[in-house]
């Protein structure tokens, strides 16, 4: 989920599916379909593995974005952040926590070094930091930079101020350089905030060398939306000003963007000078959240997050065409849009549901992704016809006795299906199904969702990740 810079509630997108979804979405849904508080329902080719609660540090707060690097999961949280090892996902163990509060706290990692975005006016950048208002100059947000090369210990090495913070971050690898860059989205400015005033057409980006990661600093500014975006169009929860989310495909020099009001793909060709090279709207989006390419790098899914993660709006009343996912094909380079995508379970008018962060599950051949929504779950579904998507397997939960929650994030990696949910802690998931069955074999050193690599024949039968650095 995500949460708008000075509070309230703002998260990541929904879904639609193809016809024969369409007919199912179109049918009211009854008390009888609706699964009981917290109780756990699934599809038959779907197992829920087991879950690890939260740590004691920071069970008070909810859980936000993950990342993976070899037998290790990343969990953020708005208190910190978590690592768990995970080379028995049917025991994960805790190995650390650590207390560093600051929303969203979403992370990724590379090497040795964390990243992770405060997107909340904090009286300085410590973890021992109070929040404090934006309207004070004073005040810091942006980046923090851990140090886990002792994953029982990390250590806090560096911090980054950026302007209006760090909503989300990208990490784009530049291995020839010995650098990695961090696409920092933030938005909503104010001309009360000092660090902060509009316009805000912009993303930051932060340079960090790998052999001296504390001299990390933002190496440029550039401005994406020089006629200012997407700002008039009905129905959208904020005008466009800055992005909410980046993904980088960086082995083919391209990223996509969703930019609040708008849809964008990039040439990062020159890491510290992306460009814009096609633009879209859509009237059905509320809030372009973020953004998933298929394997060729042909497609883009993005996602609406109508109503801000906050809302019920997997329900018959809000229909399958508005806060859905929407699949566009890209075409000598333009995005086509196809159809959009949304999960076929109606929920209850108490859950909030909406689609929200994803990955690729690696099946050759085709596109097929797990996704999570919220109190909706995680979806896995197939768009490799761009046309006509379709849910394949699903879990999720009744709505829950908080009366919010859910997960915020589903990646699939080395054979499972990881969520983040608010509440419950890091859950576990398997799919058996002869369409996914063979991803099984793909096994990788890294994930960091928002940073795309491409999978590729091995010769063997099998698929491996082509270095995304």
């Amino acid at each position: 989920m995500s949460t708008p810079r000075r509070g309230g509630l703002t998260g990541r997108l929904l879904a639609l599916v193809g016809s024969a979804a369409m007919v199912l979405a179109a049918l009211p849904a009854q008390a009888a379909d609706i699964p009981g508080t917290d109780q756990i329902v699934m599809s038959p080719n779907v197992q829920h593995v087991t879950t690890v609660a939260k740590p004691a540090p920071i069970a008070a707060t909810i859980n936000t974005d993950m990342a993976f690097q070899g037998d290790y999961a990343y969990v953020g949280n708005y208190g910190g952040f978590s690592i768990y090892d995970i080379k028995n996902p049917k025991k994960p163990a805790l190995v650390s926590s650590v207390v560093c509060p600051g929303s969203q706290m979403d992370v990724s990692v590379y090497g040795d070094l964390l990243f992770a975005s405060v997107d909340q006016s904090r009286s300085d950048d410590s973890c021992n930091s109070a929040p404090q208002s934006a309207t004070q100059a004073s005040s810091w947000e942006g980046i923090r930079i851990f140090d886990i090369s002792d994953k029982s210990q990390p250590k806090y090495i560096k911090s980054v101020e950026t302007n209006c913070g760090s909503h989300t971050h990208t990490l784009v690898p530049d291995r020839r350089r010995g650098n990695v860059y961090l696409y920092v989205s933030s938005y909503q400015p104010s001309e009360t905030f000092p660090d902060c005033r509009p316009p805000h057409d912009k993303i930051s980006i932060v340079k960090v060398p790998l052999g001296a990661p504390t001299s990390a600093a933002v190496v440029s500014t550039p401005v994406l939306f020089p006629d200012g975006g997407n700002e008039t169009q009905p129905g959208l929860l904020l005008p466009t000003s800055g992005c909410h989310d980046i993904t980088a495909y960086v082995e083919k020099g391209i990223a996509a963007g969703a930019c609040m009001g708008d849809g964008v793909l990039f040439d990062i060709r020159d890491p510290e000078q992306p460009k814009v090279t096609a633009r879209v709207t859509d009237p059905n989006f509320a809030f372009w959240h973020s953004a998933t390419f298929n394997n060729e790098g042909t497609k883009v899914v993005f996602t609406d997050e109508l109503g801000g993660g906050g809302e019920a709006t997997c329900n018959e009343a809000t229909g399958p065409t508005r806060g859905a996912d929407a699949i566009f094909d890209i075409v000598r380079g333009q995005l086509v849009f196809r159809s959009y995508y949304k999960i076929p379970r109606h929920q209850a008018d108490t859950e909030n549901c909406v689609a929200h962060n994803g990955s690729l599950i690696p099946v050759r051949g085709r596109d097929i992704m797990v996704q999570a929504w919220y109190q909706g779950g995680a979806s896995i579904w197939d768009f490799t016809d761009s046309a006509r998507p379709r849910e394949i397997g699903y879990l999720e939960r009744g709505p829950a006795p908080e009366g919010f929650g859910g997960f915020w994030s589903a990646y699939y990696y080395n054979g499972h299906i990881y969520a983040s949910d608010f509440h419950k802690g890091l859950e576990i998931i398997k799919i058996k199904d002869p369409r996914t069955n063979s991803a099984n074999g793909v096994r990788v050193n890294r994930l960091n969702a928002q940073t795309q690599g491409s999978y590729r024949d091995r010769g063997d039968g099998h698929w491996s990740l082509a270095s995304e650095d």
